[in-house]
């Protein structure tokens, strides 16, 4: 397994383009672990009470529209 810091100097040694490339991969990469997490702790319970608290909210009318916040932003 290559380190950390071998990855970095041979990131280095790239040339711009496909550094960049890289960048986009390991966005990416990094966005689908993120979903991945999100669906693991949702199937765990481990959301309910947040969803709870904006379903009590929406009820409650303690929100608003997403377009009125953008509007006033």
């Amino acid at each position: 397994m290559t380190s950390l810091a071998e990855i970095e100097a041979a990131i280095t040694q790239l040339p711009e383009a496909e550094a960049r490339q890289l960048a986009v991969w390991l966005q990416d990469y990094l966005y689908k672990k993120w979903d991945q997490q999100i669906a693991s702790d949702l199937a765990a319970g481990k959301l309910d009470k947040l969803i709870q608290q904006a379903e009590s909210d929406i009820t409650a009318g303690h929100v608003r529209d997403l377009d009125e916040v953008l509007r006033n932003s």
